[in-house]
């Protein structure tokens, strides 16, 4: 397994306020990607140690990559985000092979916690 931490998110200011929350914390940002598509191409040329993944996306969604990530690695770790109200999809996304998820609006400690837990 590889070092830092892939993040994927449509939303490039989302992309870049987990980035600081982890960089704050110590943990190094590896990479980022715009998509699920993107994330899977991040995922196969970085080798991160986590990736942390928007649910709802274009072109290919967060749990279609978690899928195709689990697929490529079996011991991908890959903590999913979601909005208020989107439980069926995040039950849907720890089935196909997340980890945990953080809601949205994000609390910088919910974050590390579950980056904590997911890769200490």
């Amino acid at each position: 397994m590889g070092e830092g931490i892939l993040i994927v998110d449509d939303a490039a200011f989302m992309r870049m306020m987990i980035k600081d929350v982890l960089t704050k914390n110590n943990y190094e940002v590896v990479g980022e990607a715009e998509n699920g598509k993107k994330g899977i191409e991040k995922y196969q040329e970085l080798n991160p140690k986590l990736v942390i993944m928007d649910i709802t996306m274009p072109e290919v969604n967060g749990i279609e990559a978690v899928k195709k990530i689990k697929e490529i690695d079996s011991e991908a770790t890959v903590i999913m985000c979601s909005a208020m109200g989107q439980q069926a999809m995040v039950i849907e996304a720890i089935q196909a092979g997340a980890k945990d998820f953080i809601v949205k609006p994000f609390q910088a400690d919910r974050i590390i916690e579950a980056v904590k837990k997911a890769i200490g």
